[in-house]
C-alpha cells in the first residue's frame, strides 16, 4: 500500500485517469459497432458516414493516448478495407 504522500498522490491520479481512459475507450468501442452495424445492414452512405466517426473517433484515441498509433491505424485501414469491399459488391 501506498505511504508516502506522493505515492497516495499518484493512486489518485491513476484512479482518475483509468476513468477518464474507460470512458474513452468504451467510445470508441461503440463507434466502432456502429460501423459493423451499418456494413451489416448494406447501405452504403450510411457505412460511409459510419467510418467517418469510427475514423475521428479512433484518431482521437491515439492522440489521448488510450490507443497505440500503429493499433489505430491498423483499425482504421482494416475498416477502410471492408468499406471498400462492401462498395465493391
Amino acid at each position: 500500500m501506498a505511504n508516502t504522500p506522493g505515492a497516495k498522490k499518484a493512486v489518485r491520479k491513476i484512479a482518475r485517469r483509468t476513468e477518464v481512459n474507460k470512458a474513452r475507450r468504451s467510445r470508441v468501442r461503440t463507434y466502432l459497432r456502429k460501423f459493423e452495424e451499418a456494413v451489416a445492414s448494406g447501405d452504403a452512405t450510411v457505412a460511409k458516414a459510419a467510418f467517418v466517426e469510427a475514423q475521428s473517433e479512433l484518431m482521437r484515441a491515439v492522440t489521448k493516448g488510450v490507443v497505440h498509433k500503429n493499433t489505430g491505424s491498423r483499425k482504421v485501414s482494416r475498416l477502410a478495407a471492408q468499406l471498400k469491399k462492401m462498395a465493391a459488391a
